[in-house]
């Protein structure tokens, strides 16, 4: 526990290829921040120790302050691993689950992802369960379906505190490869940013709501427009995005059977500009999230279940 302002944890979102590490006092207030593409791929297979230390002396933190990590450090392939929880399970559940980093000098625990084991439908998460951690202890009891837009998108069931389901879609990582490596990249060059007032995005997303079956023939309709109609690179890249955001939700809307209603949205930037606008055009009413916020509050938490911070300094 801290003074007023002074840190109380360190907490860190340890993903693939970007590390974000912050210190908070005990109300969840950010003291200091980091940034890096230390991620997964850069510490492994050793030097974690190595560069979260490094991270934490330079923004003055001492030695005794614990740490809560979430992401792929808690991996196979990460730190340590922390074994996934299994769905349904609450809150609560996955903060418990949390497990210590051996051989350190510091309290250092590291938050388990989720998983879904039904064989009809197998899926994983690790480090988006603690943003909807920090969002869901703020949205109350009762059921929300959260969607969590990314490299790999995250669609969740939440009943009372309990996730119940969830659906992953590979759409940033689509967009990513087909931008770039597909016939698709002679139509949209360089030109990856769209902006959600596009028309291009708004029609290709509309047509994908109507009709997500047919996502998979659209995609040459790219790259034909771009050769018969004179469509241009940033128009290409806002109609790709439309097309594959619109899919995603498509589907969404028949997994979990939802026609309509609330939608949470944990997202940040232009990310989340884009889906707030298909989110609507698909007849969603939508409540925003910031991500970092999220994930922040999601560690904050968990820090607290752990006594490492005041629960009645908390925001």
């Amino acid at each position: 526990m801290s003074a007023a302002g002074q840190p109380a944890v360190a907490a860190a979102d340890w993903g693939t290829t970007r590390l974000r590490v912050w210190l908070l006092d005990d109300a969840g207030n950010v003291v200091a921040e980091r940034r890096s593409d230390e991620g997964l791929f850069s510490a492994q297979p050793d030097r974690f120790a190595e560069i979260l230390e490094r991270q934490l002396t330079e923004m003055g933190a001492s030695a005794a302050l614990p740490v809560i990590i979430c992401g792929m450090a808690g991996s196979r392939q990460g730190w340590v691993e922390a074994p996934y929880a299994t769905v349904p399970v609450s809150l609560a559940e996955i903060f418990g689950a949390a497990v210590s980093v051996p051989w350190t000098k510091r309290d250092i625990r590291i938050v388990p992802g989720l998983a879904q084991r039904d064989p009809a439908s197998p899926d994983v998460m690790r480090g988006e369960e603690t943003q909807l951690a920090g969002a869901a202890t703020r949205l109350g009891p009762g059921r929300h379906l959260v969607c969590m837009p990314g490299t790999h998108s995250k669609w969740v069931g939440l009943v009372d505190g309990t996730v119940t389901a969830f659906q992953t879609f590979m759409t940033g990582e689509l967009f990513s490869v087909l931008s770039a490596r597909s016939i698709l990249s002679h139509s949209i060059g360089s030109e990856t940013k769209v902006s959600a007032d596009s028309p291009a995005f708004l029609d290709w997303c509309g047509n994908a709501l109507a009709d997500p079956v047919a996502v998979e023939t659209s995609l040459f309709r790219i790259r034909a427009a771009t050769l018969l109609h004179g469509l241009q690179p940033a128009d290409a890249a806002a109609a790709l995005s439309g097309l594959l955001i619109g899919s995603e939700i498509a589907a969404a809307k028949n997994r979990f059977a939802q026609e309509g209603g609330a939608v949470v949205l944990i997202a940040s930037g232009g990310m989340q500009e884009l889906y707030q606008t298909a989110l609507r055009l698909a007849g969603f009413t939508v409540a925003t999230v910031d991500a970092d916020e999220a994930v922040r509050a999601g560690l904050a938490d968990t820090a607290r279940y752990f006594g490492m911070m005041n629960i009645e300094n908390a925001g």
